[in-house]
């Protein structure tokens, strides 16, 4: 009888350990999800900045169909979710980075079109 009760608390110390890992690494995942959604907010939010920035004229201080002298506002380059910085400005589109404060290698690319529209987005490192 002794036997099996040590058998019996193996065993239950071996699914304690199996539950508590899952629910690390299923809590982990959960993190890494909610910062992409929220630096996807943050370039949506950007994204339609620089198209209000594009569509003003250069009079009220606006790029006039141009998003070559575009800037992102210094309170916005920065949050608890990540950096964002113009990768690069042409014309008719407007390429913007996000860099995770959490992990650097966790970046998002997106392209800003004429329209406003954000395209070609391109995710790195735990966000693929």
């Amino acid at each position: 009888m002794g036997q099996q009760q040590l058998l019996l608390v193996i065993l239950g110390v071996i699914i304690v350990g199996i539950a508590i890992a899952i629910g690390i690494f299923l809590f982990s995942a959960q993190s890494i999800a909610s910062n992409r959604d929220a630096m996807i907010n943050d370039l949506n939010h950007l994204a339609s900045f620089a198209y209000q920035f594009r569509v003003r004229l250069q009079s009220m201080g606006g790029g006039q169909g141009d998003y070559t002298s575009f800037a992102i506002p210094p309170k916005m380059t920065w949050n608890e979710d990540g950096t964002y910085s113009v990768n690069s400005a042409q014309v008719s589109s407007l390429t913007l980075l996000a860099v995770s404060t959490t992990n650097a290698s966790n970046t998002i690319r997106v392209t800003v079109d004429s329209d406003g529209e954000l395209m070609n987005w391109s995710y790195g490192g735990d966000f693929q």
